[in-house]
């Protein structure tokens, strides 16, 4: 048994603390919101971000990153994407030395363009960049609490790193994989927010079944596109975080992301609908950065472009679609989108 850390209480960081409880570690988790604390350890359930889920007994909640981190083995960053820099920075002195990090936050940074485990990188720079790993897949976090079966990735530049993760954490009914592509596996995580988005729209708008297999399969190149120029590598997005991750939330009931693009075909405007919610649909934030990513690595992106626009810009869902259904002929592998 190890002690494992927990910094970020929302669904996805509630569903791992649960998870590594039931392997039998020490689960520590740290939560924001005192009322999430007083809900975990007195309920033993998140009414705020995960009601109606039952957690394990052992799993120990506080407001204190210093209380939860001492001695911990595994520290596990699941803050959103858009406060990793800021809460990583506040507890960083409080990491111990001989921890592995993992990041399970999936995003792009807004005003960097930089990838979670760099931002992580950039916070904690004493630390070698190389035994930073990262997590992802196509995981609700719903379905991880309630004990459902369910395959990650954990990626690591260290092949110890990953092993020695993936061993903690490897369970019958959530199989961790390993892979040295923590690049692809993080690019696959932020981006298939983004094309969830538009697969949600296509749906919303009753475009058919047709259609969403379309957007998802060549959003799937614009992924391993923007991925490679970043240096990942190209099969990684054939695996579990990219294809496998994209399929779930383009489809899948409980995605965030895939709602708030059914929303925006019903007319209700996209910053007024997140505002609105109490859980982040990453790829509303992740839409911008991709975009302004795509742009500057000049890789051809036209459906994160669309996206960004609409979230972003304000262009009406049909004027977006009108521009993708009107580009050029190309050939489907040598050409682009």
């Amino acid at each position: 048994m190890s002690k494992v850390a927990v910094i970020g209480a929302g669904a996805w960081g509630t569903a791992l603390a649960a998870h590594a409880a039931r392997r039998d570690h020490d689960v520590h988790l740290w939560a924001r919101e005192s009322d999430v604390v007083r809900d975990i350890e007195e309920r033993h359930e998140n009414r705020l971000f995960l009601e109606g889920v039952t957690l394990p007994k052992t799993i120990r909640a506080s407001s204190d990153p210093g209380l939860v981190l001492r001695g911990a083995r595994i520290v596990i960053l699941v803050p959103p994407s858009a406060f990793l820099r800021s809460i990583a920075e506040n507890v960083a002195h409080d990491v111990p030395r001989d921890a592995h990090i993992i990041v399970a936050t999936k995003g792009i940074e807004t005003e960097t363009l930089e990838l979670m485990n760099d931002v992580v990188a950039d916070v904690m720079s004493d630390r070698d960049r190389k035994e930073i790993a990262v997590l992802s897949g196509p995981s609700f976090a719903r379905e991880v609490a309630a004990g459902l079966p369910t395959d990650v990735v954990v990626a690591s530049k260290t092949d110890a790193v990953a092993m020695e993760i993936a061993e903690a954490l490897h369970a019958p009914m959530f199989r961790v994989y390993t892979s040295r592509d923590p690049v692809g596996v993080e690019v696959g995580g932020a981006l298939k927010n983004v094309l969830a988005i538009a697969a949600g729209a296509c749906d919303g708008l009753g475009l058919g079944t047709n259609a969403r297999a379309a957007l998802v399969t060549r959003g799937l190149s614009e992924m391993a596109r923007l991925g490679v120029a970043l240096g990942g590598d190209p099969l990684t997005f054939m695996g579990l975080s990219g294809v496998g991750d994209l399929i779930l939330t383009a489809t899948g009931a409980l995605s965030r992301n895939r709602t708030l693009g059914m929303k925006i075909a019903e007319g209700i405007d996209p910053a007024t609908y997140v505002a609105s919610q109490r859980t982040v649909a990453e790829g509303y934030g992740t839409a911008k950065a991709a975009w302004a990513l795509a742009q500057k690595l000049g890789v051809d992106a036209p459906i994160i472009e669309q996206v960004y626009h609409v979230l972003h810009e304000g262009r009406p869902m049909l004027d977006a679609m009108r521009r993708l259904t009107t580009r050029a002929q190309k050939n489907e592998l040598w050409g682009l989108s």
